[in-house]
């Protein structure tokens, strides 16, 4: 008898159909074909262990399992329960007749109870696109598979669990989330705060600016001076997630297999700090069998690197192309997979090796020359994609002795957010834009151009500072998020009968030459002479 139970599988981030086709008749051998890795060779042994131990008789018959299509190669340990469940079917032991109405996948254990998979979440997306109407997922993913609407989701804990629900021999009920009250109620839990964080008011304006526009930042300051404790609040002033950047967060964290037991969907920002013996396939991701790096993880949240010049050279490079395009295309012999990396780097350093450089109290050890060979280890045109470059000075006593609260992450949050409502509404039309950080040249020229004041000053510092044609056009996208913030001001409350016609007046709001000079403030290591005068 053949039967046909339906499956998925992950290429990239995107799952694809499996079609699970088996047959039984006369004869005692097992086989899978269909281009299997080798953990699917051996669910022979898993599947059969855990059908005796679920009180059914394993069929000792002919059995042949293929996986269309055929010519894709299937990886992983997902595809146990489906297969278990079509053995069963093919030899007449278990009698199903909607078998077509599910998706099923999971791994199976030797005492029949069914374990976690990855890539459950954009396997629910595509069982949902392809017009399923129920899904069948271990007991540990179904909240992650269950944000998916308009199809049932039943989580299983074991085979006989899968038996009897396909017989309609079972009271389990679908599970059903209310995603937006769970993801309203915790997107803005954090564990820590800036009013935390004494003194340091520049740089917390060089963090607002960075937020409110998406933009990359480097910190270079002496140990202990707050670099690491400002960069891990980052997040608690970043806009919350849209859900559906949520939604793709999540999928690229389910892929990786880095979403915990039980939960749902991710509702915070991601935050990774890789260390700097971090390899370059760990940073944009690959291997043999292709999982997403650090890059990737961080799409829509903060890639912190710390001791950003212990980082090995072919690492730092390779974060060039995908800062500038927000992706990564992975090319090995065998597959060639896209993964989103759209992450604001974060990144912090000494300023020599000693770390006490410029230090106004402590007397750099270093070697002459040494500062420049340290600084010389991040490239230029590395340092041209980083949008904001600012010094950092350690705290004076009686600010870190104040008991004067400092300004919250709530407050600095909600001008950040208005910002962004600012330049939500100014490319609204654009495809793919979402912040000042990701305009191109039409548009920075269209939203972004100073007025002659602004010009004449800029073009004096770039002479001046000998800066690049791209650190031109960084120049221009923080000076638009600085007037955003300056402008976000005056919006009214969103309910106002006036919103509309401010946000109007926002979204034009023109480059002056203070929001100019702002931005070159921010542009430290560009000065050709920085080693020396630092």
């Amino acid at each position: 008898m053949l039967t046909k139970i339906y499956s998925a599988s992950i290429q990239g981030i995107e799952a694809f159909p499996v079609t699970i086709e088996t047959f039984g008749e006369k004869g005692a051998i097992f086989s899978i074909v269909g281009l299997p890795d080798t953990a699917v060779k051996e669910s022979q042994q898993r599947i059969a262990s855990a059908i005796v131990h679920s009180g059914v008789q394993f069929p000792h018959r002919r059995t042949i399992i293929n996986l269309a299509p055929a010519d894709v190669k299937k990886e992983g340990a997902g595809f146990d329960l489906p297969m278990a469940l079509g053995v069963l079917s093919a030899h007449s032991i278990i009698k199903a007749d909607n078998l077509g109405d599910y998706m099923i996948m999971g791994e199976l254990s030797l005492d029949g109870s069914v374990l976690p998979v990855r890539g459950v979440l954009p396997m629910a997306i595509k069982a949902r696109e392809l017009g399923f109407k129920r899904l069948i997922v271990p007991d540990a993913n179904v909240t992650e598979a269950a944000v998916v609407n308009r199809i049932e989701v039943f989580g299983v804990k074991s085979l006989a669990e899968a038996i009897e629900l396909l017989q309609g021999e079972s009271t389990l009920s679908p599970t059903v989330m209310d995603t937006r009250a769970i993801f309203a109620s915790e997107s803005a839990v954090y564990d820590m705060d800036f009013s935390e964080v004494k003194g340091q008011e520049s740089v917390k304006r060089a963090f607002e600016v960075a937020c409110a526009g998406g933009h990359n930042i480097l910190m270079i300051g002496p140990p202990g001076a707050g670099k690491s404790m400002m960069a891990k609040r980052l997040p608690t002033i970043l806009p919350p997630l849209s859900l559906g950047e949520a939604l793709e967060t999540t999928k690229i964290h389910s892929v990786a297999g880095k979403l915990q037991r039980g939960s749902m969907l991710m509702t915070r920002r991601p935050f990774r700090t890789p260390h700097h013996t971090v390899s370059p396939v760990a940073m944009v991701g690959g291997g043999s069998n292709p999982m997403p790096g650090e890059i990737s993880l961080a799409h829509n949240g903060v890639l912190f690197l710390d001791e950003f010049p212990e980082f090995p050279r072919q690492v730092l490079e390779v974060l060039r192309q995908p800062i500038e395009d927000r992706t990564i295309t992975v090319a090995r012999a065998k597959y060639t997979v896209n993964y989103p990396a759209s992450f604001m780097l974060v990144a912090s350093m000494n300023p020599c090796p000693c770390g006490y450089y410029g230090h106004p109290k402590k007397k750099c050890t270093c070697l002459p020359g040494s500062v420049n060979k340290y600084m010389n280890k991040i490239s230029g045109p590395l340092l041209d994609r980083i949008d904001l470059q600012i010094e950092i000075q350690p705290v004076e006593f009686d600010d870190i002795a104040s008991n004067t609260p400092a300004e919250s992450s709530g407050s600095i949050r909600a001008r950040v957010i208005r910002a962004r409502q600012i330049q939500q509404e100014r490319f609204r039309g654009e495809k793919g834009v979402y912040s000042n950080a990701q305009m191109n040249t039409r548009l920075l020229r269209k939203y972004s151009w100073p007025d002659a004041e602004g010009l004449a000053k800029l073009k004096e510092r770039m002479e001046k500072l000998n800066m690049s044609a791209r650190a031109f056009d960084r120049i221009l996208r923080v000076a638009r998020t600085i007037a955003d913030l300056e402008s976000a001001q005056s919006l009214p409350d969103p309910n106002s009968a006036d919103y509309a016609s401010a946000m109007a007046i926002a979204v034009n709001t023109p480059v002056m030459s203070h929001h100019i000079a702002e931005a070159i403030g921010y542009r430290n290591l560009d000065r050709s002479d920085y080693g020396n005068a630092f």
